[in-house]
This record gives C-alpha cells, structure tokens and sequence, in this order.
C-alpha cells in the first residue's frame, strides 16, 4: 500500500497562499479516493477536500471556494491550494488514501481511509 508524506506547510499572515503536496510511494491513480484532512488543537478531524479517479473533487463548506485539491498522476502527487488563508485555517494537515478498490469508489464524505501521512503544519496569524 501507498506511504503518504506531506510537506509544503509554513506559518504565515492572514490572506496569504499555500500549496500542500503530499507524495505517494506508488500510484494512487486507479481506483483509489485520495483526501485532505486537518486537525486543529482541542478539534476533531476534519475532512476538507476529496477527489476520485476520475477527478472529481469535494469541499468541506468551511473551505469551499478557498481551497483546492488536484493530482499529478504522473508524479504520484496530491496537492491542496489553500487561499485567502484565515487564522481558523490554522492546523496540522493531513493526506489519506484508501484503495485501490475493484471499482470506481465514489469518494463520499466520512469514506474510510485505511493510509495517512505524518501531517504538515499550516498556522495562519492574523
């Protein structure tokens, strides 16, 4: 199964950008859900972005708009552009997978991801 390992996190002023890679060990590209998730102290998990085989992506409300998950196939690489970044942004993110299924997955909310990576931190000071 993929190893996941993000990076790309920093500390940086309110309305800011980032981009958020997280490297797989081996193709994630057929059949798998790939996921951003974060955890900020004293809060639960939470899902932020989704994206399919086929491409197609989900939003959490709290980041629709601002955020934005794709993949590089070819590079065995998940990324999360995050902007108009707002100190409630502030946590440690993290990168799941779960595959490769013998379908097409739908990728829904609350999927049961089975490989995380180490997290990357993202704080937002205002």
């Amino acid at each position: 199964q993929a190893q996941l390992v993000e990076s790309g996190g920093d500390s940086v002023q309110a309305g800011g950008s980032l981009r958020l890679s997280c490297a797989a060990s081996r193709s994630t590209s057929n059949n798998y859900c790939m996921a951003w998730f974060r955890q900020a102290p004293g809060k639960e998990r939470e899902e932020v972005a989704s994206i399919d085989s086929n491409g197609a992506t989900m939003y959490s409300d709290s980041v629709k708009g601002r955020f934005t998950i794709s993949k590089d196939n070819a590079k065995n690489t998940l990324y999360l552009q995050i902007d108009s970044l707002k100190p409630e942004d502030t946590a440690m993110y993290f990168c799941a997978a779960a595959g490769p299924y013998p379908w097409p997955p739908s990728c829904q909310p609350g999927w049961d991801y089975k490989r995380w990576g180490q997290g990357t931190q993202v704080t937002v000071s205002s």
